[in-house]
């Protein structure tokens, strides 16, 4: 009964929402790694893919997409949210076309980051290639909409940048080169120059309504816990205290390039508060468990470690705030995508 009523709370929390911020976005146009690709890598020769069972279980027809979730992610919870459609597709999916992108197309590619290093350590579709992907939408969308209605769908379109997480936990803290070159300060500034020029270009496209995210409490993943089993699976709290360091420096970076860039409205999505309060907190939320994943033994595995041959796998993916030892299930991110529409993203009903 406990859980029904949590359940419906959320259920309610999300239909009072999705009817109170309508739209004054006619699409969501999304950048960054797998915690808004809905299946670009299933296109590329990569091993950072999950189209396959048991991802996808939950999702719309129970089948697999690409999206590193055992259903929906908060950018597409986002899209219905804000009064446009329940899912956002991938771009490089041959089963889309202009039509469903211009109200809502994903760029985004699991494992990358906003350096080049770190998309080329799974040879996954770096940040810049995105842009250039997005230049191609563009003239693919004049042709769809024509001249007038394109520009009008570019400027008011909200962009969705949720990046960074992989520059650390895939480049930085596992391979030699950037940690030998960049204390972790210097690293984060290096990085935070790059989100920058990505604003800037994209600002110089046209976009005019920025949401750029913040990091989540790294060291609360399933992967990073698994690490700490001598201290009895405790989060890592230097991983916690360098995302709460880079999350400041972006939002720094938002103040001034609102400052900056005439017209702009850029906020600052940032999931770590509310990450961290479904973590300390997860029975407010009907979570059982937040320091092992669903998937498999739910300490180390994602991609193709999880799979269907998972003996270990949970029967029910609400009772876990993580999916697999790296990403949050879908009821976590339907959370965040609710807390996120109800605070930062509530400037652009």
């Amino acid at each position: 009964m406990a859980k029904m009523n949590r359940s419906w709370l959320l259920l309610s929390q999300f239909l009072i929402l999705a009817t109170t911020i309508q739209a004054k976005v006619p699409a969501i146009i999304v950048f960054g790694d797998s915690s808004v690709d809905a299946g670009n890598n299933n296109q590329i020769p990569t091993v950072a893919r999950s189209n396959f069972l048991p991802y996808g279980r939950d999702f719309i027809g129970g089948q697999p997409t690409g999206r590193f979730s055992n259903g929906r992610i908060a950018s597409d919870y986002i899209s219905q949210l804000l009064g446009l459609k329940p899912t956002i597709p991938a771009y490089l999916d041959p089963a889309f076309n202009i039509a469903d992108f211009a109200v809502g197309v994903t760029f985004a590619s699991a494992a990358t980051g906003y350096d080049n290093a770190t998309s080329d350590v799974l040879s996954v579709i770096p940040l810049w290639k995105q842009l250039e992907y997005y230049k191609e939408y563009q003239n693919r969308l004049r042709g769809y909409l024509g001249e007038v209605k394109s520009k009008q769908t570019i400027t008011e379109a909200l962009y969705m940048i949720s990046a960074g997480t992989n520059d650390f936990m895939e480049n930085y803290y596992t391979l030699p080169g950037r940690s030998s070159k960049y204390t972790v300060p210097q690293y984060e500034d290096f990085l935070a120059g790059i989100a920058e020029n990505f604003v800037r270009n994209l600002y110089g496209l046209g976009a005019r309504k920025i949401s750029l995210g913040g990091l989540p409490p790294m060291g609360c993943m399933p992967l990073v816990r698994t690490n700490n089993m001598m201290t009895g699976r405790d989060c890592e709290e230097s991983y916690n205290n360098v995302a709460i360091e880079f999350n400041g420096k972006l939002g720094n970076l938002v103040t001034k390039l609102n400052r900056e860039l005439p017209g702009v409205t850029l906020v600052f999505s940032n999931p770590y508060n509310i990450m961290m309060q479904i973590i300390k907190r997860p029975s407010l939320y009907g979570f059982q468990v937040t320091d092992i994943a669903c998937c498999a033994t739910g300490m180390f595995e994602m991609g193709y470690a999880c799979n269907r041959e998972s003996l270990f796998t949970c029967s029910d993916a609400d009772k876990y705030v993580f999916w697999d030892s790296f990403h949050p299930t879908q009821k976590t991110d339907q959370i965040v995508a609710i807390h996120l529409a109800s605070r930062a993203l509530r400037l652009f009903k």
